[in-house]
């Protein structure tokens, strides 16, 4: 029996999500399909993280177990061969049986990608959400890093749908960095957007609560806005109260970008 890490790429604009659902189509069902005509048998495939509808990624991992003779090389050869385009096998590689994506990642890294222009080009509308009006930069940068550390973070969780289910939960993470970016446009394409740039907001915890990050991001923009200040973080995770945070910001900015194995540090930007 091997066990198989898989390390993947997508655009999630197509798809409901990562997890499988009836009639609708996911990343984890579009691999369990392709996964079934190669080894002639149903496997269940793990990911690291559930991405939401809408959701990108550059360095998802899944892995499954399979009694196939094929190598890992010939894995990502054919998967690629056979998966939508908008769906790439990075990587294939033979783990240790008792390896599990979900259960023994270490960190996770997500990315969102806000553009500061009017006029958002066609090729990066997918994978960015626009924000054009006044927001202070450097008061989103200070707030950003007011998350760092471990905290009780049920202010930016989306609730279950059930109060016995978000009652029992386990919401407090680790997040060791928490960061916003500020860099240039490289795909303005009209002269009076000449000063149009991105902003990126990086995040690297353990784990993450649904829709954690996308709360985050919204109280940041509010931050931006001059609605909040940066002092009102450690306020708002104290308060424990999911009424309280900032919108949750629309899916096509947010992307996962590295699941890690290994409890060490790494600058991924």
């Amino acid at each position: 029996m091997q066990n198989i890490k898989l390390t993947l790429a997508y655009d999630g604009t197509d798809f409901s999500g990562w997890q499988i659902q009836p009639g609708q189509p996911t990343i984890q069902g579009a691999l369990a399909d392709v996964l079934e005509k190669l080894t002639q048998s149903r496997v269940t495939i793990y990911g690291a993280g559930r991405t939401d509808a809408g959701v990108h990624a550059e360095g998802q991992t899944a892995n499954f177990k399979t009694e196939s003779s094929m190598t890992p090389v010939e894995f990502q050869r054919s998967l690629n061969s056979l998966l939508p385009l908008s769906i790439r096998v990075v990587a294939s590689e033979a783990v240790d049986p008792e390896f599990h994506a979900r259960w023994n990642a270490a960190a996770k890294t997500y990315r969102y990608r806000i553009f500061r222009g009017r006029v958002v080009p066609p090729f990066l509308w997918r994978y960015v959400h626009q924000e054009y009006g006044p927001l202070d930069f450097d008061a989103m940068a200070e707030a950003a890093r007011r998350f760092e550390g471990e905290h009780d973070f049920t202010t930016f969780a989306a609730s279950t749908g059930s109060d016995e289910e978000d009652q029992d939960r386990l919401t407090v993470r680790a997040i060791f960095r928490s960061e916003f970016l500020r860099c240039g446009s490289k795909n303005v394409f009209h002269s009076d957007e000449s000063s149009a740039e991105e902003w990126t907001y990086i995040v690297r915890g353990r784990s993450f609560l649904r829709y954690m990050v996308r709360k985050m991001v919204g109280t940041l923009v509010e931050v931006g806005r001059g609605r909040l200040s940066p002092d009102d973080i450690p306020a708002l995770i104290s308060l424990r109260d999911r009424s309280k945070c900032g919108p949750t910001m629309p899916t096509q900015g947010l992307c996962m970008l590295a699941v890690e194995y290994e409890n060490h540090e790494r600058d991924l930007v």
